[in-house]
């Protein structure tokens, strides 16, 4: 039976193996990675699937910004990487992690969600859409189209850029 845990309850390094095999070794060169650097994982919004105590997916949100053109930011959440293990893609372990990610993220009240994806499916199935992210600059190359917000986004013109969140 597959289970959707808290990613906490599994090894951080499981976790940068199973990304490393969805997405190879070069992943940390990606503009999601450079909007998110340096910062940590949300651990509220961020799951793992096990089956049978293995790894199979993850999900993580991470806490990013929109530093406005104009002055002052807007938070936001990242959501992704949606990692599945290769053997296991299109069973629908992705879709399962980002709608609990998304569920307990309406849930708890977190900031405006954004993501880079294919707005087809992150659309069809979650509500992401790019009405709002067409001022967004990001720090990379990325397809205007795959730039995608989820909820009362700004549309101000401006940098995305990890936040840092202070913990206790």
């Amino acid at each position: 039976m597959i289970e959707i845990v808290p990613i906490a309850a599994v090894s951080a390094d499981a976790v940068e193996q199973l990304l490393d095999r969805a997405f190879g070794p070069d992943r940390h060169t990606r503009t999601a990675c450079r909007i998110r650097q340096g910062t940590q994982a949300i651990p509220a919004l961020s799951f793992a699937s096990v089956e049978d105590g293995a790894l199979i997916g993850t999900i993580q949100c991470w806490p990013v910004r929109l530093a406005r053109d104009a002055g002052g930011s807007a938070p936001l959440v990242m959501v992704g990487p949606v990692a599945v293990e290769p053997s296991r893609q299109r069973g629908g372990i992705g879709q399962a992690l980002t709608a609990h990610a998304i569920r307990v993220a309406d849930e708890t009240g977190a900031d405006p969600l954004m993501l880079i994806g294919d707005p087809e499916y992150y659309g069809r199935f979650f509500g992401f859409d790019d009405s709002a992210t067409g001022a967004w600059r990001v720090p990379g190359p990325v397809e205007r189209r795959r730039l995608l917000a989820r909820g009362p986004a700004p549309a101000d013109a401006g940098m995305l850029e990890p936040r840092v969140v202070a913990t206790a």
